[in-house]
């Protein structure tokens, strides 16, 4: 089965009538929903959530109480050397501290002395420090912060693939737009030139007009025509570059037909759609911006790296006390000269191997800061330079408009000439060739104008919240 289906099946949309069939127009919002809500790059991104949500369940791993459970036993000619028994279970805590509590149950022949212990068994409780690596960072707690960092840097990771997809899916969109109103202008051009070859056809077999004009006329037609499949060509290839954006659930992509249409009114409400109406430069918050907000928390999980790094440099200072008992009654037969417990210090002489993991960890901090920096003005000037832009655009737009309303008119003073005899087949094509180009670069200006505004909506790698 033809994993390809028609678009028709996909969208709730307006109906209107062309060339005596139904057009089905695909509205830029509708159109930018189900990209982001059924391309496989905008699932991709999801990801990123999920894997800085796992990445952070992982690290609080590192704070899970345990339970260890050790029996060794060994049974010989029908002695039994030993029969070991060591069950614990520990709390690790915040500050390089754990709690632990121990049973110890061993018997056998040839035991170990030291591992005596009552019959029914050994009770201990206690707790275990470091105090001097390790106390007020260790690896745990740098996992669990580092983590928290990276959850928040992948969701600002998200919005910045998020809103390429919809940039790129925009563009599409656009130059969609684009192709469908070349085509429409020189239908409407292709059909003048064949009524005015018609009327020309039969005033020169009337013998009102050249024969040559006919000839002229029907050129006209044939230049026409031409154009008109080259620019169906260009909406085909613009209508299959739009299809790659277009998917359904399940991974199944999407089909442009035919008698689907942009919206050709897309300038009332692209603002809107890419949520940039109303947003003047002076609005603009840089430190919000979603690439700087992931460096930042990239810079910060360096900072807990650093901080690690710079704790490696104290000495390794690791006491524990245990006290015993007999009672499974802990709390009752606590007895402080009943007791297990040491202590254990080491010191690198020449710190040589922490030193270097200290510098290491500066040398990313600095060169994160460079980078930082060189977003944070790339991003300003990019934002200003688009907004100078869109500004020059609208006045680019007003004088085009302008521009086509004249050679409009020129044209029509032609054509009244030419009804009068006072004009040419020659000059009529002239004018009308000057239209044409004027309104195809009124076309292309309105397609800058528009990825211009895609570009803004870009620059700011924000999320569309209203699809």
């Amino acid at each position: 089965m033809n994993k390809y289906i028609s678009i028709l099946l996909l969208f709730v949309i307006s109906f209107t009538s062309a060339q005596e069939q139904d057009s089905i127009v695909l509205s830029f919002s509708e159109y930018l929903g189900y990209v982001k809500k059924f391309h496989p790059i905008a699932k991709q991104a999801e990801l990123t959530i999920q894997i800085g949500q796992a990445n952070l369940m992982k690290a609080r791993g590192g704070f899970d109480p345990k339970i260890e459970v050790d029996n060794d036993r060994k049974k010989f000619k029908n002695t039994e050397y030993y029969d070991q028994l060591n069950a614990t279970f520990k709390i690790p805590t915040w500050y390089g501290i754990e709690l632990k509590g121990n049973f110890e149950q061993n018997s056998g022949d040839f035991l170990n002395p030291e591992l005596f212990v009552p019959d029914d068994g050994l009770y201990s409780a206690g707790i275990s420090a470091s105090l001097g690596q390790g106390l007020f960072i260790n690896e745990r707690m740098a996992d669990l912060k580092k983590a928290k960092f990276f959850r928040d840097q992948t969701a600002a990771d998200r919005e910045i693939l998020i809103n390429q997809i919809l940039f790129d899916a925009s563009v599409a969109y656009f130059n969609w737009l684009q192709a469908y109103n070349e085509v429409q202008t020189i239908e409407t051009f292709l059909a003048n030139a064949e009524t005015r070859f018609q009327g020309v056809k039969r005033s020169a077999e009337q013998g009102d007009k050249a024969a040559i004009d006919s000839v002229e006329a029907k050129i006209t037609v044939k230049n026409r025509a031409l154009g008109l499949e080259q620019s169906k060509v260009k909406l085909m290839k613009a209508s299959l570059q739009l299809s790659t954006f277009l998917w359904l659930n399940d991974n199944i992509p999407v089909e442009i037909q035919p008698n689907v249409i942009p919206d050709t009114f897309i300038e009332d409400t692209v603002d809107d759609v890419l949520e940039i109406s109303g947003l003047p430069l002076t609005d603009f918050v840089l430190e919000n911006h979603p690439k700087l907000r992931s460096l930042n928390f990239k810079y910060e999980g360096l900072l807990v790296d650093k901080r690690l790094k710079a704790n490696k440099l104290l000495p390794k200072i690791d006491v524990q006390y245990n006290f015993l008992t007999e009672d499974p009654d802990i709390a009752r037969s606590f007895n402080t000269a009943e007791y297990k417990g040491g202590f254990s210090i080491a010191f690198p002489l020449f710190l040589r191997k922490e030193r270097g993991d200290l510098n290491l960890a500066k040398f990313k901090l600095q060169d994160l800061e460079f980078e930082i920096d060189n977003a944070r003005i790339a991003i300003q000037n990019k934002v200003l330079a688009i907004y100078r832009e869109l500004e020059s655009f609208e006045r680019q737009n007003q004088l085009i408009d302008e521009i086509v309303t004249d050679y409009t008119t020129m044209l029509q003073a032609e054509e009244r000439k030419f009804s009068y005899g006072e004009s040419s087949i020659f000059l009529i094509n002239s004018r009308e060739r000057s239209l044409i180009d004027s309104q195809l670069k009124a076309i292309e200006v309105q397609n800058k104008y528009l990825k211009t505004k895609a570009k803004l909506f870009n620059s700011l790698s924000r999320d569309l919240q209203n699809l």
